[in-house]
């Protein structure tokens, strides 16, 4: 087997690079669709965006999806197109997308006597090593249907690869088996530092016993996805002041001051008694809208219940006007044009960010544990 290393190696911390440089290690002819896996329901909204990101990269190809499936194919035209695709497709850029896969043609019949030998001879013609292989469904019922068939056919297809000296601890690249039924796959591969690290793209938080609500895992995923290790440590430290506007009860306040963070709870309801008792927070019932804090502080968090356009508008004030350094907040989106209406709230926040002439980043997600929404990060410089 041939370990690939013909292209410039992101090291994994670095979570949203500029723009990986991936040349294609293998054949082209053997890897011709891109499958994205997604939340059901948001097919559409990640197809759009993966078109989009296509188009300006000058691939071409067309969609195959269904509602509710929980993923997507984006078939390319040429076999050239995916050379073109792994020098420009940014995985860490994409809102809608959990994850993403080179994938071949879809498998299908495979006998339920003997899958292991079709798909090894389909593997082994990859012409790659493997630092991991991962066995994957749809997030969907169906798709959880298959979790007991995937845990029994793992270790006689490792065992299998293992014989072959398909797998290597130093590889850069990843083997991913996406099951829709137990004898139909698409066979796909995905490089380490632009891809998602986690199974299905779905991280496995336990919610805390202590935390007012379940809202909580979103501020908790949000940390843990969207920031690096080494950002977390920066940027989330002992001391550091917060406002959380619509706090109440204090899912997202408790993962604050979880991390010994002050934080100010804006809201008319009540807070959470266990937080109040921390010391760490202080509780002023106002309206999120029309509150302003006495000095500037080092985040603003918001989960609010609004109009994505109008929290939106709230944030870039809160940016503008210097009134925090940086923000995690959420954008409840409509049922139509979810995409479009994501792309515009970016551009409102960007725009107030170029006028107050300030250097940032934005990140925006929809993460396992949003659900008709997506997460978006503002870090400034």
């Amino acid at each position: 087997m041939i370990q690939p290393n013909s292209f410039i190696t992101v090291t994994i911390a670095q979570r949203f690079p500029d723009q990986p440089d991936l040349s294609m290690p293998t054949d082209p002819l053997l890897l011709n669709n891109l499958v994205l896996y997604c939340r059901p329901g948001f097919e559409k909204e990640c197809a759009s965006e993966i078109m989009e990101i296509m188009t300006q990269s000058n691939v071409f190809g067309f969609i195959k999806s269904k509602p509710d499936s929980g993923y997507l194919v984006f078939c390319l035209h040429t076999a050239t197109a995916i050379q073109t695709l792994n020098q420009s497709f940014n995985f860490s850029r994409m809102i809608f997308a959990r994850q993403c896969i080179l994938a071949a043609e879809l498998i299908k019949n495979l006998p339920n006597d003997d899958r292991v030998t079709p798909l090894l001879d389909e593997i082994t013609k990859l012409n790659l090593t493997f630092k991991e292989v991962w066995l994957e469904t749809p997030d969907t019922n169906e798709g959880k249907e298959l979790n007991n068939f995937c845990s029994r056919f793992s270790k006689p297809l490792h065992n299998a690869l293992n014989k072959k000296a398909c797998i290597d601890a130093k590889s850069e690249w990843r083997l991913h088996l996406f099951f829709i039924t137990s004898s139909t796959v698409y066979l796909g591969i995905s490089h380490i530092d632009n891809s998602s690290h986690l199974v299905m793209g779905i991280p496995r938080l336990r919610m805390p016993h202590s935390a007012p609500s379940r809202s909580t895992l979103k501020l908790d995923e949000a940390f843990n996805i969207m920031l690096t290790e080494q950002e977390r440590q920066d940027l989330l430290r002992n001391g550091m002041t917060a406002v959380d506007l619509g706090a109440a009860p204090g899912g997202w306040t408790w993962q604050l001051v979880n991390r010994s963070i002050r934080v100010t709870a804006i809201d008319n309801g009540k807070i959470n008694q266990t937080l109040m008792d921390s010391g760490l927070v202080e509780h002023i019932r106002a309206d999120g809208f029309k509150f302003a804090p006495d000095k500037p502080v080092d985040w603003l968090v918001c989960d609010m219940v609004e109009r994505p356009l109008h929290v939106s508008r709230l944030i870039a004030r809160w940016l503008g006007k210097g009134w925090c350094k940086h923000t995690v907040f959420n954008l409840k989106l409509p049922m139509k044009q979810r995409y479009q209406i994501s792309l515009e709230c970016k551009q409102l926040v960007e725009d107030a960010l170029i006028a107050a002439g300030m250097k940032y980043e934005i990140r925006m997600k929809q993460l396992y544990h949003d659900r008709e929404e997506i997460t978006c990060i503002v870090l400034t410089h």
